[in-house]
């Protein structure tokens, strides 16, 4: 089963409705918003976070418009030091290649290891959208249906002001 099959089976088994907009590869939040320009929902970036030891993961959730004051996000996760993880531990964790992190590469983490943060600011949008785990895709699922997503997945998340 694809990656984007995967993702869609989960939300249907879990009623929860989903838009999905197909369109060329999306390496970047810039190129990907083009796709869906005029489409009601807040634009997010996911990124894949860990600290100087890789003793712990992070999925921090933005908008794609904002800039991430790391030493802030530092100090609210209580961490010596937070980086990008490689390519190979986003591999390694979430069975996904850069460019395609959203909480649906949760699925692919039986660990439960990772933990999951959304900025303040976009908690009160109706809709989100991400890459299903594939980045020729952009889905737009309400705010409450991920977090009902990822309860059902068995991850608890927390609310950030950065």
């Amino acid at each position: 089963m694809d990656a984007y099959q995967q993702v869609a089976n989960k939300l249907q088994e879990l009623g929860i409705t989903f838009d999905v907009v197909e369109h060329p590869p999306a390496f970047t939040t810039e190129q990907a918003d083009r796709y869906i320009e005029g489409m009601e929902g807040v634009r997010t970036k996911s990124m894949f976070l860990t600290n100087k030891k890789k003793t712990q993961y992070y999925l921090l959730i933005m908008d794609d418009q904002k800039s991430l004051d790391m030493d802030l996000f530092k100090d609210l996760v209580s961490a010596n030091r937070i980086r990008m993880a490689s390519a190979d531990s986003l591999y390694e964790k979430m069975q996904l290649p850069p460019g395609t992190v959203s909480p649906f590469g949760l699925l692919n983490n039986p660990e439960r290891d990772i933990q999951v943060y959304f900025d303040k600011d976009i908690v009160s949008e109706d809709i989100m959208t991400f890459h299903p785990n594939t980045n020729e895709k952009t889905i737009f699922v309400a705010t409450q249906d991920i977090f009902k997503f990822l309860t059902h997945l068995g991850y608890d998340y927390q609310i950030l002001e950065l």
